[in-house]
């Protein structure tokens, strides 16, 4: 893998040996199971009419549009951008590359021209596949756009009407056997880093690599046969691909439910029908489903089971799940670039609602280090550092970016501030950069959001950072309040923080309501949204 840094032989060597790698590949796994079952449901898309596939047909679908796509001139290495929603295609089109041995590049429904042509032109990409309109978004004339400027693009491959391009459908479904079959220790696909600041990294995942997180997490969560994972977030997102996520459930022989709309409107009938078994969310998602839930005349009682990760889940958020929707919680903290923290169906009600779970595997390594890169004190926040058997050594095609972001024997810099209890459970505080300084004191905004959120009337809030002539920074508490709620002005707000015996110095400068949060494509609270949007301190108005 010359584009991607990869493991020392040594601790390939080790991984193997203790089973974390089984030289499996997602072709395989998908002819196994096809084997081992083909009548069994895979994949359910509920719109606009509902589908549902076998393992038989998902298996026969794929490689025969891996047949085609190869027939096109698709070869193993080459880089495809899979711009498609929540709908069966996405699965489809997924396996047949793997099948190629070519590599999806994982782009979310919500990326644009800016973003798009970057990933085309970056990864030299020879094929770009993408619905014909999605949420009322023209992606036809964008992949018009973006092929015009890239000389690499040679196919646009089209889900519904093509316009210029090809469509999906009419891909030549030759015979299957004629294609690639990658090796286990070969590059999968890439996705992206969740980095705020430039373009996105690309992060090459393994066969080997990313099987075993798959086989850890369904361990961990209970995933079976038996499973129904409804895909509320953007499949192609790591959360919900892998924690345990739709590639989770096929693993296992469960099924995958796409749902084209995480809001409780749509998937709670999903949920009712399909007896959705398990499912994952970002917090801001899983307060508007603890809000519902409740009141909902659908009937969850099929669910099980709740991951809330993506971002930090707030203490008073969390203990209000369980009572609303009737399941448990599981929290789960991970990324892209490698490792995952989940805490166990085991764990006391205490440790699922406080921390964010311990690593999946014996192998992860935790470091928890200070600015001057010295070990913290046991129980002490620190900067958290990571590698294992399926965290990366390296970014795509970036060997600068590297050099900052791993340590010289090949520990990721997360950019996470966090504790370790006696159990070997981490408690996030927040990411590095979203730390405050005001006047040389340091706030975790995770801290004051968890106090605020303890009001009845408050719904969620985001706590960031404004520039500030003499303290450098001030805080303002952004504030969204429940529907019906009793109004809140600042000063009471400020008067709940203060109450609870905080510094002074955390206590929020400034207060704003607002309607809602901008997000990020998977449905996080951009915080750099958020920053971008607040005036510099000059210009604020005082909000009290």
């Amino acid at each position: 893998m010359p584009d991607a840094p990869t493991w020392p032989a040594g601790f390939a060597e080790r991984y193997r040996a203790a089973g974390h790698w089984r030289g499996e590949t997602f072709g395989g796994v998908l002819s196994e199971r096809a084997a081992a079952h083909p009548d069994r449901v895979a994949v359910v898309d509920p719109a606009p009419e509902r589908r549902s596939w076998t393992y038989r047909e998902l298996d026969e679908r794929a490689s025969r549009l891996a047949a085609g796509f190869a027939a096109r001139g698709i070869s193993p290495g080459d880089r495809v951008v899979v711009q498609l929603p929540n709908i069966a295609e996405f699965v489809e089109v997924v396996f047949a590359l793997f099948r190629v041995g070519a590599l999806p590049v994982y782009a979310l429904p919500a990326h644009r021209e800016t973003e798009i042509g970057y990933f085309c032109a970056f990864t030299e990409a020879v094929a770009y596949v993408v619905p014909d309109r999605h949420a009322g978004f023209d992606h036809v004339a964008l992949a018009s756009r973006v092929k015009e400027r890239t000389p690499t693009l040679k196919h646009v491959f089209v889900v519904g009407s093509p316009g210029p391009h090809t469509a999906l459908s009419e891909v030549p479904r030759t015979p299957s056997g004629t294609v690639h079959e990658p090796r286990s220790d070969d590059l999968a696909f890439l996705q992206l880093s969740g980095g705020t600041t430039g373009v996105p990294k690309l992060i090459p995942r393994t066969h080997d690599d990313y099987i075993y997180s798959l086989r850890g997490s369904n361990e961990i969560c209970g995933v079976d046969a038996d499973t129904r994972f409804l895909v509320l977030l953007p499949a192609a997102h790591n959360f919900p691909m892998s924690s345990p996520g739709w590639l989770g459930a096929l693993y296992a022989g469960g099924t995958a439910v796409l749902c084209p709309s995480p809001d409780p409107a749509t998937a709670f009938p999903l949920v009712e029908r399909e007896r959705v078994t398990m499912t994952g969310m970002v917090p801001p998602l899983a307060l508007v489903w603890t809000e519902a839930g409740p009141g909902t005349e659908h009937d969850l009682s099929s669910l099980e089971l709740v991951l809330v990760g993506g971002a930090k889940y707030s203490e008073a958020a969390a203990r209000r799940l369980e009572p609303a929707l009737g399941c448990r919680l599981m929290q789960v903290f991970g990324m892209a670039e490698g490792l995952v923290n989940y805490t166990r169906l085991d764990d006391d009600h205490e440790t699922v609602v406080t921390t964010q779970g311990r690593p999946i595997s014996e192998d992860d390594e935790v470091l928890l280090v200070d600015d001057a890169g010295e070990d913290v004190p046991e129980g002490g926040f620190g900067h958290l550092l990571t590698r294992g058997p399926y965290t990366i050594r390296g970014y795509w095609r970036a060997p600068e970016h590297n050099t900052r972001a791993f340590t010289e024997d090949g520990f990721y810099r997360t950019g996470d501030i966090v504790r370790r209890t006696p159990t070997g459970h981490l408690v996030v505080e927040g990411r590095a950069k979203d730390q405050i300084n005001r006047g040389g004191e340091k706030i975790a905004p995770e801290e004051i959001e968890n106090i605020i959120l303890g009001h009845p009337s408050v719904h969620d809030v985001s706590v960031v950072g404004v520039a500030d002539e003499y303290l450098g920074e001030r805080t303002l508490a952004y504030v969204v309040l429940r529907e019906g709620a009793e109004p809140l002005k600042p000063v009471a707000v400020k008067r709940l923080v203060r109450e609870r015996g905080v510094a002074a110095y955390k206590v929020p400068d400034l207060v704003e309501f607002v309607e809602a949060f901008p997000q990020t494509g998977i449905g996080k609270v951009s915080k750099k949204g958020l920053r971008s949007e607040a005036a510099p301190a000059g210009t604020v108005p005082d909000r009290h």
